[in-house]
């Protein structure tokens, strides 16, 4: 699981990295939050935990902004504030959970857990509508109008990615790393294209107006047209 640190308190953000290191998570932090709402944009995260006073730009307007770009990514917040209109305040700013200072690292921990089961049950239970293009990733089933076509399993998990990411921009390298993980040896140039040729096939199959664009040098897109 991949998490997105945004924490200012430089002694307490190391601590917290060391430890979700140590419990087997891949963590990238940030200490303001520019850089947090920049690497929040730009990178995928299964959550991200976000200090509420940061320097440079204030936890919740970093939370509001990403939740305006349709970044659905589960977000707790950490705050010395625990009182009850500011808990209702992040959480009406679409934060998905609340941690008040100081807090036990074995909270922490039971709560990006419970956060992260949540997160995946939704994911293997939903669809998704792309305009009018429903896609059941579970069964690996797309339809449009009275039209289906099935998809592979990794066609299936490449367009689930694409989807959770709509309209943004993801790279060839963090496409491989999710769909066929950090360690595979996968040739990536020639397979990621290969299964994006099969996915626009089956797109276009079903004559639908959601295409995947290839943003040359950089990585591909999913849009509504």
């Amino acid at each position: 699981m991949r998490l997105l640190l945004i924490e200012d308190e430089v002694m307490l953000s190391e601590a917290l990295v060391y430890i979700l290191k140590k419990n087997n998570y891949n963590v990238d932090s940030a200490y303001d939050g520019i850089k947090g709402q920049e690497m929040a944009e730009i990178d995928i995260y299964d959550i991200i935990i976000l200090d509420r006073m940061l320097p440079g730009k204030d936890g919740l307007e970093v939370l509001k902004h990403i939740r305006n770009r349709g970044i659905r990514t589960p977000v707790i917040i950490l705050t010395a504030m625990d009182s009850i209109s500011s808990r209702v305040e992040g959480l009406d700013q679409g934060a998905d959970d609340y941690l008040i200072k100081p807090f036990s690292k074995e909270e922490l921990l039971a709560r990006i857990r419970a956060l992260g089961r949540r997160h995946i049950d939704f994911i293997q239970c939903g669809t998704i509508q792309l305009a009018s293009l429903t896609f059941d990733p579970l069964r690996g089933e797309l339809q449009y109008k009275e039209n289906k076509v099935k998809l592979t399993s990794k066609e299936s998990q490449l367009l689930e990615l694409l989807a959770r990411n709509k309209n943004q921009v993801l790279t060839k390298d963090q496409i491989l790393d999710r769909v066929w993980g950090p360690d595979s040896d996968v040739e990536m140039n020639n397979n990621i294209e290969v299964y994006f040729s099969y996915l626009r096939k089956k797109l276009r199959r079903l004559n639908c107006n959601v295409i995947i664009e290839t943003i040359r040098g950089i990585g591909y897109c999913l849009k509504e047209v």
